[in-house]
């Protein structure tokens, strides 16, 4: 049975900044659901094929999506772009067309060049998910940062949430930013100055680290060592003393104030060791949230 353009509207996940406050929240809410779960395995989903089509890498997000698709009972397709014809030349249209073609009932897509997935999306005739597009938007690392600042705070309105690093090239704080605005909550970003995006400046203030760390979330970015070959950042050493998120930093924040990072982290740059064991660090609390959430996004994309 063909889905309608609208129905796989509904259904695809491709970024944050179009979803309604009602539809993010009806998310979180069935994520909470999947937390509670006793049971691993529901399979509520065990006549579905899913494939996760990789072309950038990222361990973690292949792992948690594959992990909440099992849960679900879905039958899961790995692709990764390395061991596949996309090396020799193949287009990704081509290598999502593919699939589409085998009987998927949905793709979870990771690529690096941003609007080649909504065009895509236009295109196929089965629900798409986004796992980070470029520097565009990551949308279910949002929503597991959401939910996991929801069960910190209770509810997302007034909180103060601040996002340190390199915004420029960040889908994750791009992803949250619209999200979290949805809400009422206060963003405020903080980067060294290569790593500002300008154009989201009329969305969230830039300040300064002192101001930034006075906050009810600190949000910290990875920060892609490479770049400083690039003369983004001079080194690993003066960005931690500038930017990160130390020890004696940590020290000085609000006791109900949590950390968090999307991971894998830096440590001793963005954040130090110490720091990312605390009290106060959300950063494995984030990794375990995602799982419910992703449950809920593919149960939303396959379940009927």
């Amino acid at each position: 049975m063909m889905i309608t353009q609208s129905a796989l509207r509904d259904r695809s996940l491709l970024g944050l900044k179009d979803l309604s406050r009602d539809e993010i929240e009806s998310i979180l809410n069935r994520a909470a659901h999947w937390e509670g779960q006793k049971e691993k395995l529901v399979p509520i989903l065990e006549s579905h094929f899913v494939a996760n089509m990789f072309f950038e890498n990222s361990t973690r997000t292949r792992f948690s999506f594959e992990m909440a698709e099992k849960r679900l009972g879905a039958q899961v397709l790995n692709f990764t772009a390395a061991a596949s014809s996309v090396e020799k030349g193949e287009s990704i249209y081509d290598t999502v067309r593919t699939l589409e073609s085998m009987g998927i009932d949905a793709g979870v897509i990771r690529l690096k060049p941003a609007g080649v997935l909504q065009q895509l999306a236009q295109k196929v005739s089965v629900p798409l998910v986004n796992a980070g597009d470029g520097n565009n938007e990551h949308p279910t690392q949002a929503l597991l940062d959401l939910y996991t600042m929801r069960k910190a705070f209770g509810e997302l309105k007034g909180l103060r949430v601040s996002i340190i690093g390199d915004i420029l090239h960040s889908r994750v704080a791009r992803s949250n930013l619209w999200a979290l605005q949805k809400f009422g909550a206060d963003v405020r970003f903080c980067a060294p100055p290569t790593m500002q995006a300008p154009e989201l400046e009329q969305h969230a203030p830039y300040v300064g680290l002192e101001e930034a760390l006075d906050a009810d979330v600190v949000m910290m970015l990875r920060v892609q060592l490479e770049r400083h070959q690039h003369g983004l950042i001079t080194s690993a050493e003066d960005y931690r003393e500038h930017y990160g998120l130390t020890e004696e930093r940590a020290s000085r924040l609000k006791p109900s104030t949590i950390i968090m990072h999307p991971a894998p982290v830096n440590r001793n740059v963005e954040v130090d060791d110490a720091v990312v064991e605390s009290e106060a660090s959300r950063i494995f609390p984030q990794m375990a949230n995602g799982v419910p959430i992703r449950m809920a996004v593919m149960e939303r994309a396959m379940k009927q």
